[in-house]
């Protein structure tokens, strides 16, 4: 980063909190993931998610995101999960497209996604 004014002015827009959660009787762990800006926000609404894997984390991955989705989307269909190959093949990922609610399952969608050992970013 350099030392302009200007990237010390947008830093605050930038800045994103991450609360720490305390297990939840085991059920949830990882980072939480505060939503910022919640007027830009409108629920219900479709929301695209890419699930990107760890190296070599192709079947993993699927079966981690499956596991996730499937305890906390008891209505989502598992089978519409799209998995792709990176160009060079190194790494995998899955999108979906889920139907949300409300804020709270944002929250505990990044936390578990945080938490699980295949995951490796979400966008």
């Amino acid at each position: 980063m350099s030392d302009d004014s200007k990237d010390t002015d947008n830093q605050s827009a930038k800045d994103v909190t991450m609360t720490d959660m305390t297990p939840n009787e085991g059920v949830l762990k990882g980072k939480r993931t505060d939503i910022q800006n919640p007027d830009l926000w409108d629920f219900p609404m479709n929301y695209p998610l890419s699930i990107i894997g760890h190296e070599g984390e192709h079947e993993g991955l699927l079966n981690e995101v499956k596991l996730i989705l499937g305890s906390q989307f008891p209505d989502f269909d598992l089978a519409s999960i799209e998995v792709k190959p990176s160009k060079t093949g190194r790494f995998h990922s899955a999108r979906v497209n889920l139907y949300l609610t409300d804020a709270d399952q944002v929250n505990t969608l990044y936390a578990s996604l945080d938490n699980a050992k295949t995951v490796r970013m979400v966008v």
